[in-house]
This record gives C-alpha cells, structure tokens and sequence, in this order.
C-alpha cells in the first residue's frame, strides 16, 4: 500500500483534486501448499506452490473525495478481498494501490474484535487502532456507548453477543472516529431494523462530507446510496458505471446464470446502450403547447418504443409488446396530473402455452429507486391466469396517480410464470416507459398522496 507522505514521514494533507483512493494493477494471489513446511521452502525458492488462485487481478479504479461507490458480485466474485486491501488488511500480490485519508472499516463481522474482551475494552482497543488518542476516546465513549444501544451487555465478553449487537458495537466505533473514508461490507444485512435506519441516517450525514465504500446483495440500497458501481466477476471488474445501470445489468445476469442452472436454458440479457438512451434537460420539464390549467401537478407521458427501454432480459416464452399509461378511461394521453386515476396497461404476447402467469410493474425514480409497483397473483391466484400459444393478454392496473416531485420516472415492467416465491421470469423490461413531472407544488417526500381534506377542529372532538 502507498500513501502520500512529506520528508518527515507525516502524512500530507490531502489534495481536493487528487483522487481519495487509486487502484492501479490490483492483483491478489492465494497460493495453496500440500504441507505447511512447503509454504517455509517456498519463501527460500526450494519448493513451488500446490495451486494458486488469484482472488483478483488487473483491478484498476478511482474514488473521488465525497464520492460514495457501491461495490456488488456474488460470492467469491473478490469483494472482500479489495476491501481488505483498501483497509491495509491485506498486502496485494501485484499493483499498487494509494489510500488518501483515514480509514475506518467494517469488514467480515466481529473483525478486529477480541472475543473474550468486553465490549468496553474493545471500544478502547478498536478506537486507538482507528487512530483516536485516550483524551478522545474518553470524551466520545458514552456517545459510542449510546449509539451502540446494548445496555448492560458493553461490560461482558463479545463472544456472548448475538450477531446483531456485535454489528451495533463494530458500526458505532467507526461512527466516532472522524474518518476521511468509511467502508461497510454487508455489515447492516444483520442489524434490526431500527438500528439499520440509525445507520443510514448516519451514512447519508456522512456522504456530505466524506468517501463511502459499499458493499451490499440488497440492490436497493446500492442504487439509493451510491451514485457510481463497479460488479466484479472472478476477480476482474465487469463493469463500472452509474449504479443503476451496474445494478440492473448484474441483476439481469444473475438471473440468466440461475435459469441455466436450473433447467439448462440460455436465458440472453439484452444490454442497451445507455450513453445513447435521452437524458432529461430543463427543455423537457417545460410544457411547451401543452394546456396546463387547473393541473397541479402536470405529469408528461412518453410513449413505449421498444428500441429505448433499459435492460431486457427473460425465458421469452411470453414477451411484453407494449406498454402505455393511459387516462381513466383507458384512452392514449399525452398528459395526466398526480392526484388523477390512470390506467398502466401492459400488453404480452405468449409463445408457449403457460399457467399461472403474473404480469406486474414497478415505478422508479431517477436514481432508480422503487417507489411502488403490483402485480396479477393475489387476484388471479385461485384460478390462475392461464396463456394459450399466439393469444395476447392485456394486464390494466387502475390506480390514483401520487403527487411526484419535478423529475423525471420510469416504469419497469414484467412477466412470469409460476407463483409469487417460486417462478420463471419470461420477460423484464427495465425502463419500459418514461414520464415526467413537469412542477409540483410537494416539498417534501418521495411521493405524495392525493389529500381529500384538511380540516382544524378546535375543542373536543366526538
């Protein structure tokens, strides 16, 4: 590991316009001996390696100061493994890699803890490793103590901790360390969920302010959080880009790889081009010759073009021909106000005969987070909704448009075969549709529902 230093071997300040962290050439090797004594010859060249595995290789990136990076792949895929190296956990086998900063990790749970230590002594022992002298540890120990929130259980052995408290202990130590850069690698997935919200409440304050590395199977939370993503496959960056886009890409992936799997079937992801797909500017939010009296909150809808969706992938023995929103009394509009009932109406092809097919949606924001969404199941599930080779199925879902903040939104749409835990996905289209809330007057929130009355009743009330 390399660090920026001065001649007198103190760390310099860092520079804005440097990146925080630079890989360059990232390789880590594992070699593997039939005897413990072979790993001792090896060190003086008289005795070669049983096998090697490389974990990563040819790993090269940067991470801006301020920068937030989701880092997804399966298990195996080398996640680990880089973070390791980035903390100074683990030396590389080949590359360099340069660290800017203070570094405060939370890696593989109960790391770095004694386990016959109390959590008080390992509050001490983890903030001093952190770099924070005694006088500082002292001033912040009854705020680690109430962030951590285990009650009388910081003055027993962390081994008699359950998984979640030793994550409430690990996370709080970081949380107090003024550290430049923070990195959580699945760390949260254990915690309850009261604590979980504590802890990203503290990642977002966070973000304003310092470089966050993250590491999470929950795709939603990469998507809120991170703006850029790197997916790593067998140790080698298989893409990098707007989280998103990495995301929806991995996720199509996956579950081409799971269907192969399961019944030997090449299952093909179709990757459009995103650099190429129309981005909204301020033109697009302007009504332009539309007639916007008494709409509150104008939405813009955009027609499907199956050449501009997102990433498509599925079985395709039923496909999605077309979707649309439409107005309450499903007729095409160019125009429609949050507060007012529509139609999402999905149209699907069958090729193959089918039972118990499942047509459904989600909404999406502009970083790709799932605002709501359904699908046919429960309705259909007594009966089954059944598809017969060459028929088209129509799927309407009439619903009360919320009120949407000015921004732009997608619509991502499905079917499958099967049943809500158990089934085939035939056809995802992400980003089937756009549309666009042209002004607003909501302030506040994700989403806003349409408010029948506001009343102030003085007195008591019956």
């Amino acid at each position: 590991m390399s660090f920026d230093k001065s001649k007198d071997g103190a760390e310099e300040p860092a520079v804005a316009s440097l990146p925080v962290i630079e890989g360059r050439g990232l390789g880590k090797c594992f070699r593997m001996y039939e005897k413990p004594i072979h790993r001792l010859l090896h060190r003086f060249g008289k005795h070669k390696a049983s096998n090697e595995f490389w974990a990563l290789k040819d790993i090269g990136f940067e991470i801006g100061r301020g920068e937030t990076l989701g880092v997804i792949g399966r298990n195996g895929s080398g996640k680990s493994t880089l973070l390791q190296i980035i903390a100074g956990t683990l030396a590389p086998t080949e590359g360099e890699i340069q660290v800017r900063g203070r570094v405060a990790a939370l890696l593989e749970l109960g790391s770095g803890f004694n386990p016959d230590f109390s959590g008080r002594e390992n509050v001490l022992m983890n903030a001093a490793i952190l770099g924070l002298s005694r006088a500082e540890i002292d001033r912040r120990f009854d705020s680690i103590i109430a962030f951590a929130d285990i009650g009388d259980f910081i003055d027993q052995p962390v081994r008699s901790y359950s998984s979640g408290m030793v994550v409430r202990l690990a996370f709080a130590v970081i949380a107090h360390v003024d550290a430049d850069i923070l990195i959580i690698d699945e760390a949260l997935s254990v915690g309850d969920t009261f604590f979980s919200q504590k802890c990203m409440r503290f990642l977002r304050d966070f973000q304003s302010r310092g470089t966050l590395l993250f590491v999470s199977h929950d795709a939603a939370a990469v998507v809120n959080l991170c703006r850029r993503a790197i997916w790593l496959e067998n140790g080698r960056i298989k893409m990098a880009g707007p989280a998103q886009e990495v995301v929806e890409n991995y996720m199509a992936q996956q579950h081409a790889a799971e269907r192969s799997s399961v019944d030997g079937s090449e299952v093909k992801v179709v990757r459009k081009d995103a650099a190429q797909r129309p981005r909204a500017t301020e033109n697009d939010f302007r009504a332009g010759t539309f007639d916007l009296t008494g709409q509150g909150n104008p939405i813009r809808v955009y027609e499907f073009n199956p050449d501009d969706t997102g990433v498509e992938f599925g079985a395709k023995q039923a496909t999605i021909v077309t979707v649309g929103i439409l107005d309450a009394h499903a007729a095409p509009v160019d125009l429609i106000a949050g507060g007012e009932i529509v139609v999402l109406r999905i149209s699907v092809q069958v090729h193959a005969p089918l039972e118990n097919l499942i047509v459904g949606f989600y909404v999406k924001d502009r970083l790709g987070q799932r605002l709501f969404g359904d699908n046919t199941y429960l309705v259909y599930q007594e009966n089954g909704l059944q598809g017969a080779a060459g028929e088209r199925i129509h799927a309407d879902f009439r619903f009360r448009m919320p009120i949407l903040p000015r921004a732009a939104y997608t619509v991502d749409a499905a079917v499958a075969s099967g049943t809500q835990q158990e089934h085939t996905q035939q056809h995802w289209i992400h980003d089937a549709i756009e549309f666009r809330a042209l002004d607003s007057t909501m302030r506040f929130g994700l989403i806003g529902i349409p408010m029948l009355d506001i009343q102030v009743v003085r007195g008591q009330v019956a």
